[in-house]
């Protein structure tokens, strides 16, 4: 037969011709089988994704929610979200509803934007992408986002840092000022009350005199202490023996009357790399503060266990890449049964020069904190009226043992 017959015949032929229904059939298969695995390569791609990513549908159904996006808004995993309503699905965050949301009425989204999750209070750095069809036609909606939180604490501790840089130099010239006539005034009244020693009248305003300027000048060196940058002396170091001595020190400083005072600190409980002295001016202060709400009755109760707490990333070149580690890290907790703090006031309490007492200076838990602070560590405060008070105090163990 001509090749030009074979040609008309072949285009000629029915669709279940033996050499047509090979071909027609073969590449239909073809697409199917590639269509599968690329399916798969990108569930597997989403999961992998050190970001977290959820894409809704135009109806509100979620299409896609990988790990690190659960993990980010401290939910469970679940295959059942899939198709039920983002709504629904991420209840406990409304405002994150709300972006997704506005979503669909806007048409120039935004880009790395940041969001405190109110729920949590982590932060969130986010970008929103339209999904479109073939026609060009939004079908849904991709949110792309990192958690941010550590990056965030990082920042404010940098910024607070260079504002306590320069208050400190406006403050070492004060307290330079202020430190020599407090000396003098403290000097001369203890002078003059050796010379009236027959008036007891003259005697107790004397005394006022002298304690008033131990005050001040108490003040003077405390806001020295804040300001100054924290230089730590890091060290292996055992916190039982830590807050043995700090128990001491508060009962010399303040009055125990009948508090008691309960400690729990279990033999194997791990080292840390801290600075031993800051670290005890830390639960002395802390201790001091719990002594004076009791007002000479009740209990303090000192607790300390292990845990771990999300960390900076995994040194560059490990495995771990950019994801973010659990640090082991021990906890201490120092609890009382005291009054409690009005929830109004809680979360000023660390604030500088905030205080509900009347001789209080303010400086003492702002203090703490930012020892805290220093050796990378965490504290929290939880209280209510009429249950007490308890400060809980995470700090990293040992670096060298981190990875380990």
């Amino acid at each position: 037969m001509p090749a030009g017959a074979k040609l008309d015949a072949f285009a000629k032929a029915p669709a279940d011709a033996p050499g047509i229904a090979k071909a027609t059939v073969g590449r239909p298969r073809r697409r199917a089988v590639a269509t599968t695995v690329g399916d798969r390569f990108f569930r597997d791609m989403v999961a992998s994704m050190r970001n977290g990513v959820l894409a809704v549908t135009r109806d509100g159904g979620v299409a896609v929610i990988n790990d690190e996006a659960y993990r980010i808004f401290g939910l469970t995993p679940d295959a059942g979200d899939i198709g039920r309503p983002y709504a629904d699905v991420l209840r406990v965050h409304p405002d994150m509803v709300r972006v997704i949301a506005s979503t669909f009425e806007l048409s120039h989204l935004p880009n790395r934007v940041e969001l405190r999750l109110k729920s949590t209070g982590r932060v969130i750095g986010y970008t929103l992408a339209h999904i479109r069809d073939e026609t060009g036609e939004v079908a849904g909606a991709a949110l792309f986002f990192k958690d941010l939180t550590r990056v965030e604490q990082l920042e404010e501790r940098e910024r607070l840092r260079d504002r306590l840089a320069a208050l400190g130099e406006m403050a070492a010239a004060m307290a330079h000022e202020l430190k020599n006539p407090l000396a003098g005034i403290e000097a001369m009244a203890g002078l003059l009350r050796r010379k009236v020693s027959g008036s007891p009248d003259a005697q107790s305003i004397l005394k006022d005199i002298i304690n008033e300027a131990k005050m001040a000048n108490s003040t003077v060196v405390e806001m020295l202490d804040y300001v100054r940058p924290v230089r730590l002396e890091r060290g292996r170091t055992a916190l039982g023996p830590v807050l043995q001595t700090a128990v001491s020190m508060a009962e010399s400083k303040a009055q125990r009357g009948e508090v008691g005072v309960e400690v729990a600190i279990p033999d194997d409980l791990p080292p840390i790399q801290g600075d031993e002295h800051q670290l005890c001016q830390v639960f002395t202060n802390l201790l001091i503060n719990a002594f004076e709400a009791l007002g000479g009755a009740g209990t303090v109760r000192i607790s300390t266990t292990t845990g771990v707490m999300e960390g900076e990333h995994a040194p560059q070149g490990s495995l771990a890449g950019e994801t973010p580690v659990h640090v082991p890290t021990v906890v201490i907790q120092i609890a009382d049964d005291g009054p409690g703090i009005p929830p109004e006031l809680t979360d000023r309490v660390f604030n500088a020069f905030f205080t509900t007492k009347a001789q209080g200076s303010g400086l003492g838990l702002a203090i703490v904190r930012k020892i805290i602070d220093a050796h990378d560590g965490r504290i929290d405060v939880t209280t209510a009226p009429g249950l007490g008070t308890t400060f809980t105090v995470t700090l990293p163990v040992c670096a060298d043992e981190w990875f380990q």
